[in-house]
């Protein structure tokens, strides 16, 4: 009969691929339960009220049009609704093909079973494919997976997240369209069970029997498979377990099989006692917590309480006398090979010859250990034992009090065995690699000696007194050829022959009388040596390996081993040599990933990279929280470094006197590190986890604190971080990793998941934190609860900046840079601030914070434009006020007859709108201002500290824009693509030297507005009156009652208008031109000797605004004669 898993067997490879496609959804599931996205939990308050409305779980589908008919009553509501779905959508679509992966498993395997019995399959049929080894196999995997995938969507991914995630799912996607969607039934299959994972939660009634009846499976296959799984050794595991007293163990795979599939056919579990019974006393008759999957425990007492039969069953089990007596007998048999181990593992006991001489021995306490360890591990797991259930309590308790259970001794028996394991293993890995050349080898000694002999016995090799025998020489050099005839591919022939061998040699040496001479026996004895050891080295078989293999299986620890995480880390931290021992533990733990990766590679499934890779990854990062405590011990040692590098030891001048150098070496308060080769991963990961600590509660500020609390903080924060970075510098020798090189890497990248969590606040589509190229699984940023309407310390150091800068309580002085308050006239703050934070957060914290900016500059002119629609589109009155001026003005170039009357009565009319106007324009120029002092003292450290790279950037930026100048004048000229990221990427390089000018920014799209130059006019020429020029600080604020702030009130209008198109600020200019030639023209006429003050501010409006834009002056003077300049320069 053909192979039943050859490539051309169709039967087998379609049940091969259907089990292989099993084991891929499993992995698909576990890993996409730790991305639960927090909302579909709806946990807390405030989740609640702002998503409730718009997230559903299946009551939505008892009437979809009123639900939505809710959502389209609110605007704000869609919105929102839009916005999660841009956000949501491709993970709800990950989960939904997992979701959607399970029910098209079960309907394959169903069509399966249908092919089968309608003998699409040529001479197979259901009961022919049992009969096969493999076939069997992979039916009992097949059914058996399917409830394995149930659980654990039930156990990771609780069922009103599934409904939350389904109804999400067919709301946002096409799915809802598409006729051939199985959207109903996967529903059906996934809705809630009622089932909850928290502890103490109740069991919902007829679960989970009920939940896998859903999609119905063949009844004569379920009661085929429970047969088999029943009465067969499917896998067999016995012959590797020959004792009696492990047989449990050595089915336990098939127990764990049995018992999930027992769930599709409840009906033995309520009623059948024979056949449960028979389970029981085979699979069940020494342990009831067992392993289904991956390290997946189940507590049988509690798991089989619902069912009379199965109960009843198992109270044999249960009986106390019975578990008493297992746990005596696993005290004493681990005690036992505690020592029997430990004994092996002393140097230089496991040599070759003892190894191949006691391979059962060694094997039977292999397996010893083992099954102690499984038997221990599993009945003394928290996990397992309900803390609520009473029965459940004692029957733990018992066994902790009468296995004499210590986690600490359990856990040395685990590292001994797997230290055991791995070289016995090692040992005879190599010695099958060396098998036949050795063979070979023996065999040539031994013929040889045996010629030499003939040779001896021939009377011409000079041997002392010995006598020739034509006899014995003939015999000698027949044994030799024997010897030589041996082959090494008959084993057992070869075996059998060797020992007759010994036999002759044993027999010629009493009857011929050869003991009298020493160096005949000699060589007698050599050649018997050699004969041995061919036999030892022939019997190194691989079936050895395999026991091995199958009895070292730890695939149920998979998720207890956990427990044992602080008993390794206690013991890395006691005695570092630890970690060789554990590397043993961490390789048996790693043969657990067989178990789901073999049929996918039976199968050459393209799943088998991304399975590995999930669960490789998840054992590596499990290595790497226990590894953690060495870089933790490290920063304990860093911290007492920091300690004395930031109090104690003076920093050494850059000149130092010779007989100074004493003083300086100040040698009594050096600390000692101890230099071990530490992981690098895991001291990044300690250096993020304090670096962010340091930064969360170093930038945390009281709104109420006079003065503020910014400057003192960031003082203190940056003298933690130079003890960071200084101690880091000292300790990268010892440790040998290049430290800075690890802090400017790990800090930027701090600084930038930082700011982009902060700026996700401005974004409609958010980026989670599983696509965020900072963010790390291996080495993650922590994230800290937001202590205000910051999530960061970014924001909050931003948002605490903003409010000591604040236009309405200070006063800027361009000259000086500096902030006054308006009241008291005391220095606020300066551009020392920003040196400072360059100091602290280095130049991506000031870098990030320009970003933070922008993104604030953005919100505050689209809510700007929001208003400008409100306010003045849709209010008739200042239309009509608007349309009257422009009719009275026009055209521009013209004087205005009764000026005064006419500007006064406009702007007296408009008077209501100009309070929330001026707000938002001395916010963003107040935003602008902070933009302008971060570029200079970036461009400044930039010239400081790589004034090549400074030099580089600014040519190339010269080269480009002469370059694309030139294209514009000459379109045959060159010009970066559009696919060309070349001017994205130098953009940022020249945004971090600070070489540009955040003035010449376009932050917003803008569509034409009416009306919208002269509003902008009627503003500025509102708030003139405000203002006094002062001759030593320019334009200041009349009353600190009405706050004006001049630099803010220019930028802010200058950052408006430069969204626009420029023709809108040509009007706006055109418009002060006239305001002040028709003002000038009414006070000359009027016989008024000085220049009133309006015009004096107007004109300073224009003489800043072209300071500002660094624009030529005739913009100014097209507008102004330059007799009034004259005029107001003589005024200044």
């Amino acid at each position: 009969m053909l192979d039943f898993l050859a490539e051309n067997n169709l039967c087998g490879q379609a049940i091969l691929r259907i089990v292989s496609c099993g084991n891929a959804i499993i992995a698909e599931l576990l890993r996409l339960s730790e991305f639960i996205p927090a909302v579909f939990r709806l946990k807390d308050r405030a989740d609640q009220q702002k998503y409730g409305d718009i997230i559903f779980d299946f009551s939505y589908f008892k009437g979809p049009e009123l639900w939505e008919s809710k959502l389209e009553a609110k605007p704000e509501l869609q919105d929102l609704d839009e916005e999660f779905r841009e956000n949501n959508i491709e993970i709800v679509t990950r989960f939904y093909l997992a979701f959607q992966s399970v029910h098209k498993y079960i309907v394959d395997l169903n069509r399966y079973l249908d092919d089968l019995n309608e003998g699409v399959y040529i001479q197979q049929t259901l009961e022919t494919v049992l009969l096969n080894e493999d076939g069997k196999q992979l039916l009992c995997e097949a059914l058996y997976l399917y409830g394995v995938m149930l659980l654990v969507i039930d156990q990771k991914i609780e069922g009103e997240i599934r409904e939350r995630m389904l109804v999400s799912y067919y709301r946002y996607s096409a799915a809802r369209s598409s006729a051939d969607s199985n959207m109903d039934d996967i529903c059906k299959l996934l809705r809630s069970t009622g089932y909850s994972s928290q502890p103490g939660a109740k069991r919902p009634p007829n679960y989970p029997e009920s939940y896998f009846q859903r999609v119905p499976v063949n009844e004569t296959f379920i009661s085929m498979v429970i047969g088999r799984l029943r009465s067969d050794d499917i896998y067999n595991q016995v012959s590797a377990y020959p004792l009696p007293e492990h047989r449990s163990t050595a089915l336990a795979n098939q127990a764990a099989m049995l018992y999930v599939i027992l769930y599709f056919e409840p009906s033995i579990l309520h009623t059948h006692q024979a056949k449960m019974r028979e389970i029981v006393d085979k699979y069940f008759p020494d342990n009831w917590v067992i392993s289904i999957y991956m390290g997946i425990t189940v507590n049988l007492a509690d798991a089989w309480e619902p069912y009379k039969a199965a109960k009843t069953a198992l109270n044999n089990t249960l009986d106390l006398s019975n578990v008493k007596e297992q746990a005596s007998r696993y005290a004493t048999v681990s005690e036992r090979v505690r020592v029997q181990v430990q004994q092996f593992l002393k140097e230089g006991y496991l040599r070759e010859e003892m190894v191949l001489d006691n391979i059962p021995r060694l094997l039977n306490c292999l397996r010893d250990c083992n099954v102690a360890i499984r038997w221990l591990m599993l009945h003394t797991a928290d996990s397992a034992y309900d803390p609520n259930n009473k029965r459940l309590r004692q029957i733990k308790d018992q066994i902790l009090t009468d296995s004499k259970y210590n986690p600490k001794i359990l856990f040395q028996l685990l590292l001994d065995t797997a230290q055991f394991e791995f070289i016995l293993k090692e040992m005879f890995k190599q010695m099958l690699s060396e098998k036949q050349a050795k063979w070979e080898h023996y065999k040539k000694e031994g013929s040889e000696r045996m010629t030499e002999l003939a040779d001896v016995f021939s009377g011409v090799k000079p041997l002392t007194r010995v006598e020739k025998n034509e006899n014995l020489q003939a015999w000698f050099r027949e044994i030799s050829k024997q010897i030589l005839s041996l082959n090494y591919d008959d084993s057992t022939a070869a075996g059998r022959k060797t020992v007759q061998l010994i036999q002759a040699l044993e027999e010629v040496q009493e009857f011929h009388q050869l003991e009298s001479n020493l160096q005949v026996c000699q060589f007698l004895a050599d050649t018997r040596k050699f004969l041995h050891q061919m036999i030892r080295t022939i019997n190194i078989k691989e079936e050895v390996l395999i026991t091995m293999q199958i009895v070292g299986d730890l695939s149920f620890a998979w998720q207890l081993i956990d427990s044992f995480t602080s008993i390794m880390q206690e013991s890395i931290r006691v005695n570092p040599s630890m970690v060789t021992k554990l590397r043993a533990t961490f390789l048996k733990l790693a043969s657990a990933l067989d178990l789901p990766l073999l049929r996918i590679n039976q199968a050459n499934s393209p799943d088998l990279l991304s399975v590995s890779q999930y669960y490789s990854g998840e054992l590596v990062s499990y290595v790497r929280k226990v590894l953690q405590i060495i870089p933790e011990s490290m920063f304990t040692s860093l911290l007492k470094i920091i300690k004395l590098q930031t109090h104690d030891i003076i920093e050494v001048p850059t000149r130092l006197d010779k007989d100074k150098l004493r003083d300086y070496a100040q040698l009594a308060p050096r600390y000692e590190v101890d230099p071990k080769q530490l992981l690098e991963d895991g001291i990044r990961k300690e250096l993020v986890k304090r670096v962010a600590f340091a930064l969360h509660r170093g930038l945390i500020f009281n709104p109420r604190a006079k003065p503020s609390e910014l400057m003192p903080k960031l003082k203190e924060l940056g003298a933690t971080m130079d003890g960071f970075h200084r101690s880091f510098e000292y300790i990268q020798d010892y440790v040998n990793i290049y430290g800075l090189k690890i802090w400017q890497e790990e800090v930027s990248r701090i600084i930038n998941y930082n700011v982009e969590q902060e700026c996700n606040n401005f974004l409609r589509t958010k980026i989670q934190d599983w696509q965020s190229m900072y963010q790390s699984t291996h080495i993650p940023i922590p994230k800290f609860t937001p202590v205000d309407e910051s999530v960061t310390f970014i924001g909050r150091l931003c948002r605490e900046i903003l409010r000591i800068t604040d236009p309405k309580m200070t006063c800027h002085i361009d000259q000086l840079n500096t902030w006054y308050d308006m009241k008291t006239h005391q220095e606020v703050t300066s551009s020392r601030l920003f040196s400072e934070i360059q100091t602290t957060l280095g130049t991506f914290g000031l870098n990030g914070l320009d970003r933070l900016l922008c993104f604030m500059i953005v919100k505050e002119l689209q809510n700007f434009l929001s208003m400008f629609q409100k306010i003045i589109l849709r209010d008739r009155t200042v239309q009509e006020t608007l349309k009257t001026l422009m009719n009275a003005v026009s055209p521009l170039k013209s004087i205005v007859a009764n000026s005064n009357k006419i500007y006064f009565s406009a702007i007296a009319k408009t008077q209501k709108i100009w309070t929330a106007y001026l707000e938002a324009i001395m916010k963003v120029g107040q935003m602008q201002i902070l933009r302008q002092q971060i570029a200079n003292e970036l461009n400044y450290s930039c010239r400081f500290d790589s004034k090549h790279l400074a030099a580089a950037l600014e040519n190339l930026n010269k080269a480009l824009l002469a370059d694309i100048e030139a294209h514009y004048q000459d379109p045959s000229l060159p010009y970066p693509k559009e696919d060309n990221t070349l001017l994205y990427e130098i953009t940022a390089y020249l945004e971090a030297a600070g070489i540009h000018n955040p003035l010449n920014k376009i932050y917003i799209t803008t569509k034409r507005l009416p009306y919208f130059p002269v509003v902008n006019f009627l503003f500025l020429i509102a708030q003139l009156p405000k203002l006094q020029y002062n001759k030593n600080l320019g334009m200041v604020c009349r009353k600190a009652a009405d706050p004006v702030d001049w630099p803010p009130l220019v930028l802010g209008l200058l950052t408006l208008l430069k969204q626009f198109h420029s023709r809108y600020t040509e009007q706006f200019l055109a418009l002060i031109g006239q305001f002040i030639r028709s003002t000038v023209e009414q006070c000359t006429s009027q016989k008024m000797p000085e220049m009133p003050a309006d015009v004096v501010g107007a004109l300073l409006f224009l003489e800043d605004y072209v300071r500002y834009t660094k624009l030529p002056r005739r913009v100014a003077e097209a507008h102004v004669p330059n007799f009034i300049f004259d005029e107001f320069r003589t005024v200044l």
